[in-house]
Protein backbone atom coordinates (compact mmCIF):
# COMPACT_ATOMS: atom_id res chain seq x y z
CA UNK A 1 0.00 0.00 0.00
CA UNK A 2 2.41 2.34 1.41
CA UNK A 3 4.86 1.43 -1.93
CA UNK A 4 1.50 2.12 -4.30
CA UNK A 5 1.40 5.84 -2.79
CA UNK A 6 5.11 6.81 -3.10
CA UNK A 7 4.62 5.46 -6.73
CA UNK A 8 1.51 7.64 -7.50
CA UNK A 9 3.27 10.03 -6.15
CA UNK A 10 6.18 10.31 -8.01
CA UNK A 11 4.68 10.12 -10.86
CA UNK A 12 2.55 13.03 -10.05
CA UNK A 13 5.65 15.25 -9.31
CA UNK A 14 7.10 13.45 -12.68
CA UNK A 15 4.01 14.83 -14.58
CA UNK A 16 3.94 18.51 -12.97
CA UNK A 17 7.58 18.64 -14.26
CA UNK A 18 7.09 17.78 -17.44
CA UNK A 19 4.10 20.48 -17.37
CA UNK A 20 5.89 23.18 -15.88
CA UNK A 21 8.96 22.97 -17.98
CA UNK A 22 6.94 22.56 -21.50
CA UNK A 23 5.18 25.91 -20.06
CA UNK A 24 8.74 27.38 -18.94
CA UNK A 25 9.72 26.32 -22.64
CA UNK A 26 7.47 27.05 -24.99
CA UNK A 27 4.88 29.85 -23.52
CA UNK A 28 6.25 31.83 -20.77
CA UNK A 29 8.90 32.34 -18.17
CA UNK A 30 9.42 34.46 -15.00
CA UNK A 31 12.28 36.39 -14.55
CA UNK A 32 13.36 38.75 -11.96
CA UNK A 33 15.07 42.18 -12.45
CA UNK A 34 18.61 42.28 -10.18
CA UNK A 35 20.03 45.31 -11.22
CA UNK A 36 19.25 49.19 -11.96
CA UNK A 37 20.19 48.87 -15.74
CA UNK A 38 16.52 49.31 -16.83
CA UNK A 39 15.63 52.05 -14.63
CA UNK A 40 13.46 54.22 -14.34
CA UNK A 41 10.97 51.60 -16.67
CA UNK A 42 12.09 48.38 -14.78
CA UNK A 43 13.09 48.70 -11.09
CA UNK A 44 15.71 45.93 -9.12
CA UNK A 45 12.90 43.89 -7.49
CA UNK A 46 10.47 43.66 -10.32
CA UNK A 47 9.16 40.30 -11.62
CA UNK A 48 7.82 39.82 -14.90
CA UNK A 49 6.82 37.07 -17.44
CA UNK A 50 8.90 36.75 -20.99
CA UNK A 51 6.99 35.05 -23.48
CA UNK A 52 8.99 32.51 -24.86
CA UNK A 53 6.77 32.78 -28.88
CA UNK A 54 7.57 35.77 -29.36
CA UNK A 55 10.46 35.69 -31.45
CA UNK A 56 10.22 31.70 -31.97
CA UNK A 57 12.47 29.17 -30.35
CA UNK A 58 16.55 28.38 -29.99
CA UNK A 59 18.07 25.99 -27.75
CA UNK A 60 18.15 28.80 -25.30
CA UNK A 61 14.17 28.54 -25.23
CA UNK A 62 15.02 25.24 -23.10
CA UNK A 63 16.37 24.84 -19.40
CA UNK A 64 20.37 24.65 -20.00
CA UNK A 65 20.26 25.43 -23.56
CA UNK A 66 20.53 21.92 -25.02
CA UNK A 67 22.16 21.64 -28.11
CA UNK A 68 18.98 19.67 -29.51
CA UNK A 69 18.68 21.45 -32.77
CA UNK A 70 20.41 24.36 -34.95
CA UNK A 71 18.55 28.07 -35.64
CA UNK A 72 15.44 29.11 -34.57
CA UNK A 73 12.25 27.61 -35.16
CA UNK A 74 8.83 29.26 -36.07
CA UNK A 75 11.45 32.95 -36.06
CA UNK A 76 9.67 36.15 -35.93
CA UNK A 77 11.76 39.47 -36.03
CA UNK A 78 11.64 41.65 -33.25
CA UNK A 79 10.93 45.02 -33.05
CA UNK A 80 12.76 48.34 -32.35
CA UNK A 81 11.96 49.32 -28.82
CA UNK A 82 10.97 45.76 -27.45
CA UNK A 83 12.51 45.42 -24.14
CA UNK A 84 13.83 41.56 -24.51
CA UNK A 85 15.32 39.37 -22.65
CA UNK A 86 18.73 37.08 -24.51
CA UNK A 87 21.98 35.31 -23.69
CA UNK A 88 24.88 37.10 -23.56
CA UNK A 89 27.38 36.35 -26.46
CA UNK A 90 30.59 35.88 -24.04
CA UNK A 91 29.16 33.09 -22.21
CA UNK A 92 25.57 31.92 -23.66
CA UNK A 93 24.13 31.52 -20.34
CA UNK A 94 23.59 34.73 -18.61
CA UNK A 95 20.44 36.38 -18.97
CA UNK A 96 20.41 40.08 -19.49
CA UNK A 97 17.74 42.13 -19.78
CA UNK A 98 17.61 45.22 -22.64
CA UNK A 99 15.44 47.51 -25.21
CA UNK A 100 16.89 46.63 -28.60
CA UNK A 101 17.63 49.88 -30.80
CA UNK A 102 19.65 48.61 -33.86
CA UNK A 103 18.32 45.93 -36.35
CA UNK A 104 20.65 44.01 -38.66
CA UNK A 105 22.68 46.63 -40.81
CA UNK A 106 22.03 49.29 -38.91
CA UNK A 107 24.16 52.21 -37.97
CA UNK A 108 24.65 54.15 -34.47
CA UNK A 109 26.61 56.24 -32.46
CA UNK A 110 26.69 58.80 -29.99
CA UNK A 111 27.64 62.18 -30.35
CA UNK A 112 27.87 64.79 -27.34
CA UNK A 113 24.92 62.38 -25.58
CA UNK A 114 22.95 62.44 -28.71
CA UNK A 115 21.91 58.84 -29.85
CA UNK A 116 21.87 58.70 -33.87
CA UNK A 117 20.44 55.58 -35.70
CA UNK A 118 21.33 55.58 -39.67
CA UNK A 119 22.83 59.07 -39.58
CA UNK A 120 19.29 60.86 -38.05
CA UNK A 121 19.63 61.57 -34.34
CA UNK A 122 16.37 59.44 -32.27
CA UNK A 123 14.02 62.62 -30.53
CA UNK A 124 14.65 62.84 -27.02
CA UNK A 125 12.45 65.18 -25.30
CA UNK A 126 13.34 66.53 -21.75
CA UNK A 127 10.73 64.98 -18.92
CA UNK A 128 12.67 65.78 -15.86
CA UNK A 129 15.21 67.54 -15.27
CA UNK A 130 16.29 66.49 -11.75
CA UNK A 131 15.56 62.71 -10.91
CA UNK A 132 17.20 60.41 -8.67
CA UNK A 133 18.14 56.51 -9.83
CA UNK A 134 20.42 53.88 -8.88
CA UNK A 135 23.47 52.20 -10.04
CA UNK A 136 23.37 49.50 -7.57
CA UNK A 137 24.25 50.78 -4.11
CA UNK A 138 24.81 54.36 -5.65
CA UNK A 139 22.73 57.14 -6.70
CA UNK A 140 22.48 59.03 -9.58
CA UNK A 141 21.32 62.59 -10.38
CA UNK A 142 19.68 61.95 -13.73
CA UNK A 143 17.78 63.56 -16.73
CA UNK A 144 14.87 61.44 -18.03
CA UNK A 145 14.25 61.80 -21.61
CA UNK A 146 11.42 60.70 -23.66
CA UNK A 147 13.07 58.73 -26.94
CA UNK A 148 11.08 58.42 -30.39
CA UNK A 149 12.29 55.06 -32.64
CA UNK A 150 11.21 56.02 -35.91
CA UNK A 151 8.63 52.67 -35.90
CA UNK A 152 6.82 55.43 -33.21
CA UNK A 153 7.92 53.37 -30.30
CA UNK A 154 8.63 55.82 -26.95
CA UNK A 155 10.30 54.73 -23.88
CA UNK A 156 11.84 56.65 -20.94
CA UNK A 157 15.44 56.86 -20.99
CA UNK A 158 17.79 58.61 -17.92
CA UNK A 159 21.23 60.05 -18.84
CA UNK A 160 23.59 60.88 -15.46
CA UNK A 161 23.75 65.12 -14.96
CA UNK A 162 27.42 64.81 -14.29
CA UNK A 163 29.35 62.17 -16.73
CA UNK A 164 26.71 61.10 -19.00
CA UNK A 165 27.43 58.72 -22.28
CA UNK A 166 29.01 61.16 -24.47
CA UNK A 167 30.54 59.60 -27.67
CA UNK A 168 31.26 56.76 -29.13
CA UNK A 169 32.40 54.48 -31.84
CA UNK A 170 30.43 54.35 -35.06
CA UNK A 171 28.39 50.71 -34.60
CA UNK A 172 27.37 48.56 -37.83
CA UNK A 173 24.64 45.94 -36.83
CA UNK A 174 25.86 42.84 -38.54
CA UNK A 175 23.88 40.50 -40.37
CA UNK A 176 21.16 38.32 -37.93
CA UNK A 177 22.93 40.03 -35.40
CA UNK A 178 20.72 43.32 -32.66
CA UNK A 179 21.81 46.27 -30.78
CA UNK A 180 20.57 46.79 -27.59
CA UNK A 181 20.80 49.43 -24.84
CA UNK A 182 19.69 49.70 -21.41
CA UNK A 183 17.26 52.68 -20.41
CA UNK A 184 19.40 53.71 -17.69
CA UNK A 185 22.46 54.83 -20.10
CA UNK A 186 24.86 55.50 -17.56
CA UNK A 187 24.61 52.30 -16.01
CA UNK A 188 24.12 49.67 -18.49
CA UNK A 189 26.79 46.67 -20.01
CA UNK A 190 24.85 46.59 -23.33
CA UNK A 191 26.06 46.70 -27.02
CA UNK A 192 27.95 49.26 -26.46
CA UNK A 193 30.66 47.43 -24.96
CA UNK A 194 31.87 44.92 -27.79
CA UNK A 195 34.04 42.53 -25.13
CA UNK A 196 30.95 41.72 -22.45
CA UNK A 197 28.03 42.14 -24.42
CA UNK A 198 28.23 43.73 -28.18
CA UNK A 199 26.23 42.32 -30.76
CA UNK A 200 23.44 39.88 -29.86
CA UNK A 201 22.88 37.03 -32.58
CA UNK A 202 19.11 36.23 -33.43
CA UNK A 203 19.67 32.49 -31.84
CA UNK A 204 20.67 34.09 -27.99
CA UNK A 205 16.94 35.62 -27.58
CA UNK A 206 14.92 34.17 -25.35
CA UNK A 207 11.97 36.12 -25.38
CA UNK A 208 9.67 39.66 -24.89
CA UNK A 209 9.08 41.31 -21.59
CA UNK A 210 5.27 41.40 -21.49
CA UNK A 211 3.86 41.69 -18.13
CA UNK A 212 5.13 43.09 -14.60
CA UNK A 213 3.42 40.92 -12.23
CA UNK A 214 5.09 41.24 -8.67
CA UNK A 215 7.21 44.17 -7.31
CA UNK A 216 8.89 44.52 -4.04
CA UNK A 217 11.79 46.61 -2.84
CA UNK A 218 15.14 44.86 -1.74
CA UNK A 219 16.63 47.97 -0.72
CA UNK A 220 13.67 48.40 2.21
CA UNK A 221 13.55 44.72 3.13
CA UNK A 222 13.12 41.15 2.36
CA UNK A 223 9.54 40.20 1.42
CA UNK A 224 9.71 37.78 4.43
CA UNK A 225 9.14 40.51 6.28
CA UNK A 226 5.05 40.89 6.14
CA UNK A 227 4.89 43.26 8.79
CA UNK A 228 6.80 45.55 6.72
CA UNK A 229 4.81 44.82 3.25
CA UNK A 230 3.26 48.52 3.27
CA UNK A 231 6.83 49.87 2.42
CA UNK A 232 8.30 46.73 0.52
CA UNK A 233 5.46 45.75 -1.63
CA UNK A 234 4.88 47.98 -4.76
CA UNK A 235 1.33 47.00 -5.12
CA UNK A 236 1.11 49.85 -8.02
CA UNK A 237 3.66 47.81 -10.40
CA UNK A 238 1.00 44.68 -9.87
CA UNK A 239 0.24 43.43 -13.57
CA UNK A 240 0.94 45.70 -15.05
CA UNK A 241 2.09 45.52 -18.90
CA UNK A 242 5.60 46.48 -19.97
CA UNK A 243 6.34 49.49 -22.92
Amino acid sequence: MIKKIVIENLKTLFYALIIAIFIRSILIQPFYIPSSSMEPNLLVGDRLFVTKFSYGYSKHSFPFSPPIFKGRLMSFSPKRGDIVVFKTPADNRTDYIKRLIGLPGDKLQFIDGDLFLNDNQILKTLKEKNNILYCGNIKLQTRLFEEKLPNGKTYIASYNIDQSFQNSDIFIVPDDHYFFLGDNRDCSKDSRYLSEVGYVHKNNLVGKAQILFFSSNPRVGSILKIWNWDKILRIERFFKKIK
